[in-house]
């Protein structure tokens, strides 16, 4: 059976690794006034954050077409017996949720969709896994019951420079934003039940940061193979001096720097930095 494996843009993997494991991908997209750019298509994510600088309102996002994931599968039927479609957490976008439409009504080929729960390389880790499975002839079955498995250890934490980009964009709490901002906080976000929420406020960037880095060194300390992303928005050097300090102190880490393109982007606002890591 050939399995194909595809996820959406707000993955994050960078072309090499999709050119390499053979990756599929729908895009995501931010419309500026009234034009729409499709990620990593129409729009690389340093313009990106140089438009957000240019512009006077933010940007807006919109998920695939339901017509853009019909063709896909459509497109991927003529090489494959099914696909493992990963995608981002249902609780901030209506992606999955299309995907899980599009499979129903595609022919050809069975659709196995998977809700990541998460976003950026956090959902980038399901979607290299499954496609190293996929490589290595594994079955749909199998490779869903190995996602489900990371599920149970994976842990993404990130932390916001400026609160105003969740507050505009409706994915966080209004009252939550304003708070924040009078009192310079810096609030450590993850996911639970699919939305993005606090985990702790913290009063600077430092503090946010040391906690985050805390809880996987607490993981860290015992032992454990683990894979770890280190996610910046537009600051790239603060995400590489992460990952350097974590490299040297534990040799069962292995590490990589990925970003936070445009739609994630757009709620995180610049500045933004996040850590995932998971159990091998």
């Amino acid at each position: 059976m050939k399995v194909a494996v595809m996820t959406d843009s707000t993955a994050y993997i960078s072309d090499s690794l999709k050119d390499k494991h053979n990756i599929h991908v729908v895009p995501l997209s931010v419309m500026f006034e009234n034009t729409t750019y499709r990620e990593s298509i129409d729009i690389t994510t340093n313009e990106f954050y140089q438009k957000v600088k240019e512009s006077e309102s933010l940007p807006k996002t919109s998920q695939p077409s339901i017509g853009a994931v019909a063709d896909k599968f459509e497109e991927l039927a003529k090489d494959y017996d099914a696909v493992i479609a990963i995608h981002l957490s249902s609780g901030i976008s209506g992606t999955y949720q299309t995907v899980v439409s599009g499979g129903e009504m595609a022919k050809g080929i069975e659709v196995y969709p998977f809700d990541s729960e998460l976003s950026a390389m956090a959902q980038g880790f399901y979607v290299l896994e499954a496609a190293e499975m996929a490589e290595a002839g594994k079955a749909p079955e199998e490779i869903i019951h190995r996602l489900e498995e990371i599920k149970q250890s994976i842990r993404a934490y990130f932390m916001v420079d400026d609160l105003s980009h969740l507050q505009r964009g409706g994915r966080l709490n209004g009252a939550q934003a304003i708070v924040g901002s009078l009192l310079q906080v810096k609030p450590v976000l993850h996911f639970v039940d699919k939305k993005i929420v606090p985990f702790e406020k913290i009063r600077t960037r430092k503090k946010a940061l040391n906690r985050i880095i805390g809880m996987l060194e607490d993981d860290a300390k015992q032992g454990k193979n683990l894979k770890v992303a280190f996610i910046h928005a537009n600051d790239e050097q603060g995400a590489i001096d992460l990952k350097n300090s974590m490299d040297s102190m534990y040799p069962n880490i292995d590490s990589m720097i990925s970003y936070f393109g445009p739609v994630i982007g757009t709620h995180l606002g610049e500045g933004a930095i996040g850590v995932s890591w998971y159990k091998k």
